[in-house]
């Protein structure tokens, strides 16, 4: 029962978050924001929770999981409200500060009640599930926001998330608040940081941040590239969502793959995958090849997320599972941060063609710091 809460939840609360996200940049635009404005916008996102991520896990593991899935989903739909009362390129900046916060504790505190709901045996699965959840709301978001932004006006995407957010924070007030953390024992930032110092957990860490970014950066920069290309809205949407579809596909093959042929060699094909994708999207405007570039991306990317949240909580101390995610999605919100940033400047400078080029050869380079190291053998 608490695990078909948690994916209802995150079920609904990726559905907004997609359809909203999907939009974002061309709403901004519709106001006059510059390349360099979506790129700030984008990381604006990330600001926050990069500052609160660690403590947002620290705060579940003492409290429980409940009340900060309800403040967190409350706070998302606030954020929604603001630009559509307040429309300007300011109040999406607020909007966006405002929902990062936000996401954060949602996203740790379900996490944390997944793992700790879970057995050993059954851990990897749960987290597919919840996966395939994500993926879900990562496919029907951008749909919908496509034809409503074609239909009507971006505005509306915004004012038909708040509704959709009702549902998700109903269930929230009946999840359990399971505490984890040792009340007497109170840990410091450096120790948390001294947790990268576990191998395993590093490499988790940092190819979770790799494919988040990764799809931040599709998400925030394609709609500006297609609509180069007089692509309508709704297509925009449509091949958005095909990504979310591959993921969820990979995710039925995702136990069978990692048997055959090991956690890390999926890992790298995966990233492998994603980064030639994103290389060969600027040499096209066929919306069939778009599509199916972008499937390719999400067969890739759909493998690096559920691979990292179970390796992440099976190398956490037991009673600091909940900072530990948090920590994850610190590194994660460090890379939505810079990357979005980064790739704004360049697409400023070079043309938003560039930005594909450098972040596919970004995740290609990035393989040399998940791959896993030989063991030397002992001389005889």
């Amino acid at each position: 029962m608490v695990i078909s809460m948690v994916l209802l939840i995150i079920l609904f609360f990726q559905t907004v978050m997609n359809m909203t996200r999907a939009i974002l940049s061309l709403f901004a635009t519709e106001m006059g924001a510059s390349t360099f404005d979506i790129g700030m916008l984008t990381a604006v996102y990330a600001f926050f929770p990069l500052i609160f991520a660690i403590h947002a896990g620290r705060i579940t593991d003492k409290i429980g999981d409940r009340l900060p899935v309800i403040l967190g989903l409350v706070g998302v739909t606030v954020g929604m409200a603001i630009p559509v009362f307040l429309p300007s390129l300011l109040s999406l900046y607020i909007s966006q500060l405002i929902i990062g916060v936000s996401a954060v504790f949602i996203t740790v505190a379900l996490q944390n009640l997944l793992g700790n709901v879970s057995s050993e045996h059954n851990r990897d699965r749960n987290y597919s599930y919840f996966g395939m959840s994500v993926a879900f709301g990562s496919m029907i978001g951008p749909i919908v926001a496509g034809y409503m932004g074609e239909s009507f006006s971006f505005s509306s995407v915004f004012l038909s998330s708040i509704f959709l957010m009702i549902f998700p924070i109903f269930i929230s007030l009946f999840i359990p608040g399971i505490k984890r953390q040792d009340k007497e024992k109170i840990y410091s930032f450096q120790s948390s940081v001294r947790l990268l110092k576990i191998p395993v957990l590093r490499k988790a860490l940092i190819s979770s941040a790799l494919v988040l970014y990764s799809k931040d950066i599709f998400v925030a920069y394609f709609p500006i590239f297609a609509k180069e290309y007089d692509i309508p809205t709704s297509s925009i949407g449509w091949i958005i969502a095909i990504q979310g579809f591959a993921i969820i596909l990979v995710r039925f093959f995702l136990n069978a793959l990692t048997e055959k042929l090991g956690r890390d060699r999926v890992l790298i094909i995966s990233v492998f995958i994603a980064g030639i994708s994103f290389l060969f999207i600027p040499f096209t405007e066929n919306i069939f090849i778009l599509g199916a570039l972008s499937a390719l991306m999400g067969l890739g990317l759909g493998c690096g997320q559920p691979l990292s949240m179970t390796t992440t909580f099976n190398a956490s101390p037991k009673s600091r599972t909940g900072e530990v995610l948090g920590l994850r999605l610190a590194s994660n919100r460090l890379s939505q941060l810079i990357a979005p940033a980064f790739f704004g400047l360049v697409g400023s400078w070079l043309g938003i063609f560039s930005v594909f080029f450098i972040s596919g050869t970004f995740l290609i380079g990035g393989l040399f710091a998940i791959k896993p190291h030989k063991k030397r053998k002992l001389a005889s």
